[in-house]
């Protein structure tokens, strides 16, 4: 399920995120959650940046720690996997119509990257994956992640995704008992969504 509101963290120093990621580190942040969030929604200046209200701020905050604290609890667990896929965001494409050269397998259902446009952030997003010998899907929505998982059968997942849809994923694996890291979207929304590559590369 998406945020009810939009965000876009793109224009955020990329300080707030090395500085989201040492704290997520602290192994007794989730008894601090609320406190640390809202100070580092202060810190940051994140309502007056993004035009979010204090309550989304502290919201995006809270669950962008949630996630860098399950990245740092799986790692070792993900580092040992060896058949591994790589869920990207179709709303992260550069077009969102006949311009994109990507297929559609209802099957799945899932998008293939056409690899048509080179400054396409799901093209290179797709090109390192696959690289990286990781299978990829670019999906059209979280809810296709459960049925692939079923059928494929992988044991290492990489998921780029909005906070929300990420958390709800990181709840099917692990109750399916696999490992996965997460890399959520900067700036959310229906299309133009965008992540960091750099994040990615890291992650994969």
């Amino acid at each position: 399920m998406p945020y009810g509101f939009s965000f876009d963290l793109s224009s955020i120093s990329k300080s707030f995120f090395r500085e989201l990621a040492r704290v997520a580190k602290q192994r007794r942040l989730h008894r601090r959650l609320g406190v640390g969030a809202r100070s580092l929604a202060e810190k940051f200046r994140l309502s007056e940046i993004t035009g979010l209200n204090v309550s989304d701020a502290l919201l995006l905050v809270e669950d962008l720690i949630d996630i860098q604290m399950q990245n740092v609890a799986y790692r070792e667990k993900f580092e040992e996997t060896r058949k591994r896929a790589l869920f990207l965001p179709h709303c992260s494409r550069k077009h969102m119509d006949n311009r994109c050269r990507a297929t559609f397998d209802p099957s799945l259902p899932s998008y293939h990257c056409g690899h048509c446009s080179d400054d396409c952030l799901v093209n290179r997003a797709s090109a390192l994956g696959e690289k990286k010998g990781y299978d990829v899907y670019v999906l059209p929505g979280g809810l296709c992640v459960q049925g692939i998982l079923e059928k494929k059968h992988y044991e290492g997942v990489v998921g780029v995704a909005c906070s929300q849809e990420i958390k709800m994923g990181g709840h099917c694996l692990r109750n399916m008992g696999l490992a996965g890291q997460a890399v959520p979207l900067v700036k959310n929304g229906c299309a133009n969504t965008t992540f960091s590559f750099r994040s990615l590369e890291k992650t994969l």
